[in-house]
């Protein structure tokens, strides 16, 4: 090489072979390396071969002349081999990566002005041979004048080092984006409540790394593997659905060792699972993985992961995919258990509320049951319509405190009293005092707000009484909307003596009856004013009749409550509207009589006089009162229990409405001691019930009943000639 190229060729020393029949590994001929005081005293003995062993090069770049020598290692490893000892720095310069030209030369440059040192990696393309990484190291030597002259240094080819290097990086960058995938996947399994938000979330999991062709989500199900979800498979070429634990296929196999199966090839396969792989064959995949989904001890499922292509995977690849199921099984398991309380709370919510609301001739009604947005999803908020005697309606909305399982078992206990009290004939008044005498006597703890209203279906009266519950509103027939007062009382349960005021009023035909529980008029935001308001709004203006409108009324209404996921309490909502009295429909008045309450009597007398005159025989209005007043007494005072009061207006033709009648009064009471006809005295107060019921009644009778007994008369009714 020439001069500026750099270092010369020098020869190097061979050790002397050993004698014959000497070991070169040992014997007394044994050859030994020079002394290190002479290698070090002559650098060319050991410098030039440990450049040699190394694939080193040497170079001098002149800067003046900008011409470049370089020996024959530095020519092979810089691409130039063709172009002698020296080229020209721009020919080596276009050699470069365009990534890479800007930097190399700003290196050179800064290492010329400040007569320094500089080196750098850089890539080379060759024609024919592909992309190299080379590496160098140079000074800057001045010349006489202190001038830069000439930049001397080393070169060597560093493909695979730099390939070392950007694998590092890769796995680097890789373990990288599986811990952020990690952090993600272990936030969005957080979020999902039920089995199908699990599987939905798995099934998008994007693998870094390891992408996917195909993802399966199974879980176990008495014994046999079915599949929730997957994606990457055509219609019915994922795994088999309903796969039995005892088959011999690589799903039961990892369900039933709890260890992951990972098939690399259709051969692997085919080998070890001959009668699973004609259906594995169909789905065109070529590698597997089962990776059992095990919580708490407890096997609940299976993932599988595919691959269109044949893959072995590495310990880090099974490691994330091990990491992965653990987190898949544990959100899994949450979320049965989710799944399995929502089934149990709806179940239970469902058999304590009323099943269907039975038609009602005479009104159109709309209910809605909404569950608290946290917690179990269960309560004591209810509804019920119960149908009265003569075709009235009576309507109750409650809410139970608390909510949980304890509250909704208190809430189907009272219901069921409180329909019973109210379909046995008690005034609105006398049904909310002995619900909250029964709450108060079961003792649980709990107090609980109602209303409960009774609707009249002949003229619209609505008798009304509240405890502690919110008021109703009423939707008019012009499109206005308010709220209805109605005088309250306590909650239930706290005054097992206390008494709740009625408070009447009317409803038009076509009018709207709203009753709602707390949870929809009131939020953490809103208060019970101007959640009332809001609603009332929203019932207001023109509405069109007909089933539907009410129940598209209602789901409105639902829809606007369904939105908040804030929810903490559950709402009930009934809507009860007024059609008018329907033509010939049997005219009932049913009424019970309290043994301890005297006064009732006047207060039944009246309602069955008003009923009278409804029915359109007002001109028997003075001799059922008299006589309807002799039976009641005689039950009260002559048993220690209630009286039942039932009458009834029998057409004698439907044809003809207005036509002959018969007006029929029943009155039940549990002694069994029979009324005796007797003559009394002239001075005697009593003994006269009798003689007027026979002297009056067109019919009269005893009729013996399973406990007790019931007494009745009948007056005829005709209309007037004209």
């Amino acid at each position: 090489m020439a001069e500026s190229g750099g270092s010369s060729m020098v020869s190097v020393p061979q050790p002397p072979r050993p004698a014959a029949g000497a070991s070169a590994l040992g014997g007394a001929q044994r050859w030994r390396p020079e002394p290190v005081a002479d290698l070090v005293a002559d650098p060319g003995t050991w410098l030039e071969p440990a450049m040699a062993a190394n694939g080193i090069g040497t170079f001098d770049w002149d800067i003046q002349r900008d011409v470049i020598v370089g020996d024959e290692r530095a020519r092979r490893v810089l691409g130039l081999s063709g172009f002698g000892e020296g080229f020209d720095a721009r020919t080596f310069l276009d050699l470069l990566h365009p990534d890479d030209r800007p930097v190399v030369r700003r290196r050179v440059r800064r290492a010329v002005a400040d007569l320094g040192q500089c080196g750098a990696y850089y890539r080379t393309l060759c024609a024919g041979e592909g992309m190299h990484a080379v590496r160098f190291r140079g000074r800057v030597v001045p010349d006489q004048q202190g001038l830069p002259g000439h930049m001397v240094g080393f070169v060597w080819d560093a493909t695979a080092e730099l390939n070392k290097r950007l694998h590092t990086e890769h796995l680097a960058v890789l373990r990288e984006e599986r811990t952020r995938f990690i952090k993600e996947t272990a936030r969005a399994l957080s979020d999902a409540v039920s089995v199908h938000d699990v599987a939905r979330v798995f099934t998008e999991l994007p693998l870094p790394g390891i992408p996917p062709d195909g993802l399966v989500l199974a879980v176990l199900e008495n014994g046999r593997i079915q599949i929730q979800r997957s994606i990457g498979y055509r219609d019915g070429a994922q795994a088999p659905d309903h796969i039995p634990m005892d088959s011999d296929h690589p799903a039961a196999l990892a369900l039933r060792t709890r260890t992951p199966v990972f098939l690399g090839s259709p051969r692997e396969y085919r080998e070890r699972f001959p009668d699973a792989w004609p259906m594995a064959a169909q789905t065109a995949r070529r590698s597997w993985v089962f990776l059992p989904l095990v919580a708490s001890g407890r096997t609940l499922g299976l993932c599988v992961v595919s691959f269109d292509e044949d893959r072995e995977l590495d310990a880090e690849d099974r490691t994330l995919l091990g990491t992965l199921g653990g987190m898949v099984a544990q959100s899994l398991a949450r979320a049965r258990l989710h799944d399995a309380e929502h089934e149990l709370a709806a179940g239970l919510q469902r058999v304590l509320l009323p099943r269907r609301i039975p038609p009602l001739p005479g009104f159109t009604t709309a209910v809605r049951y909404l569950p608290a947005g946290t917690g179990l999803q269960i309560g004591g908020d209810w509804y019920d319509v119960v149908p009265l005697p003569a075709g009235h309606v009576g309507v109750v909305i409650g809410d139970v405190q608390g909510h949980d399982v304890h509250a909704a078992g208190v809430m189907g206990q009272l219901r069921i009293a409180l329909r019973a009290y109210a379909a046995e004939g008690h005034p609105p008044d006398a049904v909310m005092a002995r619900a909250s005498r029964f709450l108060a006597d079961l003792d649980t703890g709990h107090f609980a707000t109602c209303l409960y209203a009774e609707v009249n279906v002949d003229y619209g009266a609505v008798y009304a009484v509240r405890a502690g519950h919110l008021e109703p509103l009423v939707r008019r027939a012009d499109g206005s909307s308010g709220v209805q007062s109605v005088a309250g009382g306590l909650p239930l349960g706290i005054d097992p003596e206390g008494t709740y005021p009625v408070t009447r009023f009317t409803l038009d035909p076509g009018e709207v009856l709203l009753l709602c529980t707390d949870g929809l008029v009131e939020t953490r935001t809103v208060d019970q004013d101007q959640g009332m308001e809001r609603i009332r709004q929203a019932i207001a203006g023109p509405q069109p009749q007909g089933p539907a409108a009410l129940e598209a009324l209602a789901g409105r209404i639902e829809a606007a409550a369904a939105d908040s996921h804030e929810r903490d309490d559950d709402i009930a909502l009934l809507l009860l509207r007024w059609d008018g009295p329907e033509g010939h429909r049997p005219r009932t008045l049913r009424r019970r009589v309290p043994q301890a309450d005297l006064a009732r009597i006047s207060e039944v007398r009246r309602e069955l006089r008003d009923a009278v005159r409804r029915w359109g025989v007002g001109e028997l209005a003075d001799t059922v009162e008299l006589l309807t007043s002799e039976l009641i007494t005689n039950a009260l005072v002559h048993t220690d229990k209630d009286a039942l009061l039932t009458a009834r207006l029998f057409q004698e033709s439907q044809d003809v409405p207005s036509g002959p009648a018969r007006l029929r009064v029943e009155v039940d009471d549990e002694s069994d001691l029979w009324p005796k006809r007797r003559t009394p005295g002239e001075q005697a107060s009593s003994g006269r019930g009798l003689m007027l019921v026979e002297a009056l009644a067109d019919a009269w009778g005893v009729d013996p009943r399973g406990s007790g007994k019931r007494m009745w008369f009948e007056l005829a009714w005709a209309p007037a000639a004209t």
